[in-house]
This record gives C-alpha cells, structure tokens and sequence, in this order.
C-alpha cells in the first residue's frame, strides 16, 4: 500500500476550509506536505502561518501563485514584476522554496510577444528570488489557456525558456492535467531531468466528459490520464519531491471536504 511520505494537497483543493482547518485535517489523515495558495493567507501573520503548519508536522512545498507577466502596456508589465516580488516575499515569510508561475498571456498580441514578455519578467524578479532564496516555478498549462492564463503551454517550451534564461533559481512544475496529451513528454520530462530544473509534479485527473475546462478536474484514477506512468517517467528523470494533489472542482467543493479528503487519500494510494 502506497504510504502517504510524498503526498502534498494544495489549498485550493479543499477550497472551502480555511487554511488553519485544512492544515490540521491534511496532518491528521498522515498528509505530509501542502501548497499554499496566496488567497488563503488573506489577513494572516505569513510567518506565524508558515510556524503553524510546520508544527503541524507539515513540509510548505511550494506558494501558488505568481506569473501573468504579458499585458499590453509597459505599466501593467511593471506591476505584474511588483507583484512577483511580493510573492516571493510571502514564500520567503511562509518558508515556502518556490512560487509557481502562471505566466500569462496576451490576447491582443502574438504568443511570441507574450512568451518573450514572460521571460523578460522572470528575469526581472530573478534577483529578488535570488536574494530570498525562493525558485520561480514555470508550469505550462493546457493550450486551452493560450488566450490569457498562459502562452507557455508545453514541457518543451518550458524547457526552451528556462535554458535561454539559465538560473538555478528557475525551475518547471509538470502538472498531469495540462501535459497528458502531449507525445513529446516522456523525452522533455527526461530534458527536465538533465538540466536538474524540475522542481514540482502535480497530479489530478482528466474527467471523461470533461464539463468545465477549469471547475471539473477528477480524482487521480477516475479519468484518462496515465497517472503512475507520468510517475515512473518523472522519478525516471531524478525527482524525488512530492506529488502534489491540485484539484478545481465546482463538483468535490459542494460535498462534504472531509469525506473528500479521505477520497484523495484513496485515490494517492490506489492510482499514484
């Protein structure tokens, strides 16, 4: 039976329970780590809530989320880097390694022009994520999201830009939602692998049908991604961190999160 050492559960996952609800519940099931979306430290000491979960015996693997760099006028790109720097600091607080980026898009411009303003962000908060010792995390999404969530949509172009940028303190967060389909991804997880720079693998399934592109991601399990291939392929590639369990679903938030909460435990057992 699949022990529960690497399994991590994000905040949004059981979106309605606070973070300070989620964080007893997650140690009490033997959930060993948690990703901490931003809006659950909304009106919070971030250092006080960071001592918190650790005394709950719980590993801060990572802070969603920071990105959407690409926008139309140089203002806005500005305060896209501002707040990039604010995330770090609250990742830099919480004791949290790295931010995960959605990095955004542009609909008004090409997906050239947002992937090149992308980079050119990242690389304006690379010294403030230096200086806080927190990695900024790529993590390309599903091309359904190229209009404005994010022009990086594919491992390989992931992998293009954080070799172009070429920084210890930029990594790449492999979600199986966003990457199943793609038949390039055996051999660009294995590229992640030799450059050293996957740093984070988010697992969840892909619901037959889907009724929602963004609310209706199922349980490891009881959809059409190869879960423990992805696995394999990922541990293949030198990763040892946690699968963490990122789940939007308008479907598992209106029931009961704690029997919920049991389910995702089942489901890491049965289909990681």
């Amino acid at each position: 039976m699949e022990d529960l050492s690497q399994l991590c559960i994000h905040t949004i996952t059981t979106k309605p329970w606070s973070i300070e609800e989620s964080s007893e519940r997650f140690a009490e099931a033997g959930v060993q780590g948690i990703t901490v979306w931003r809006d659950a430290l909304e009106g919070r000491d971030i250092a006080q809530t960071g001592d918190r979960l650790r005394n709950l015996g719980l590993s801060v693997v990572s802070l969603c989320r920071g990105g959407f760099f690409p926008a139309s006028s140089a203002e806005k790109r500005q305060a896209a880097i501002d707040d990039n720097k604010r995330a770090i600091d609250e990742a830099a607080a919480l004791g949290a390694p790295m931010v995960v980026l959605v990095c955004g898009a542009e609909p008004s411009q090409s997906l050239a022009a947002s992937r090149r303003q992308i980079r050119e962000g990242i690389e304006a908060v690379l010294p403030h994520a230096e200086a806080n010792q927190v990695q900024v995390t790529i993590e390309p999404l599903h091309p359904m999201y190229a209009d404005t969530r994010s022009a990086v949509n594919t491992l390989g172009q992931a992998n293009d830009m954080a070799e172009m940028i070429n920084s210890p303190w930029v990594g790449i967060a492999r979600d199986v939602y966003h990457l199943w389909w793609d038949d390039q991804r055996q051999s660009e997880i294995a590229r992640c692998g030799r450059n050293g720079n996957l740093s984070a693998f988010h697992v969840c399934d892909w619901r037959v049908p889907t009724e929602d592109f963004l609310l209706d991601r199922g349980l490891m399990g009881e959809g059409c991604i190869n879960v423990p291939q992805i696995r394999e392929w990922v541990e293949e590639a030198d990763f040892d961190g946690f699968m963490e369990v990122e789940i939007f679903s308008n479907r598992y938030w209106s029931m009961d999160q704690g029997e919920f909460l049991d389910q995702i435990v089942e489901a890491y057992r049965k289909h990681v």
